[in-house]
């Protein structure tokens, strides 16, 4: 018995129209979504030069006000969903710095939640004053 060939129209309509719809649901739904913004407070490439430490706040629609702390590969943009290893519930500076011997050290400060604060990041150990 020979198998019947299924249309190319109706093929397309099971194809294009649930990836249609999947499409339209994404982008309404990113559209509700606050955009975030980043904004570098401070880069310092490391003594090696392998990394810039970059000091900078997150904001995404009506977030407070945050601090955080990232190493990216040198001259490259925070992105978006950068995992910082570091992070204050509050507009404060760290005035973050490479020490001498390659490690990090941060100012955490006396006012506002410390929300994450890792002894160590890509290998590279931190000291908070």
């Amino acid at each position: 018995m020979p198998k019947a060939k299924m249309p190319v129209a109706v093929l397309l309509a099971l194809t294009v129209g649930p990836a249609l719809a999947i499409g339209m649901t994404l982008w309404l739904v990113s559209d509700m979504l606050p955009p975030c913004t980043i904004t570098e407070a401070q880069r310092l490439t490391a003594p090696d030069g392998e990394f810039d430490l970059v000091a900078f706040s997150r904001a995404c629609g009506d977030t407070p006000p945050n601090t955080q702390a990232v190493l990216v590969p040198p001259g490259e943009l925070v992105p978006f969903d950068a995992a910082s290893f570091v992070s204050v519930a509050a507009d404060v500076d760290l005035a973050p710095r490479w020490t001498a011997q390659g490690t990090i050290e941060i100012t955490l400060p006396e006012t506002g939640e410390v929300l994450r604060s890792d002894p160590a990041v890509a290998g590279i150990d931190v000291t908070y004053r």
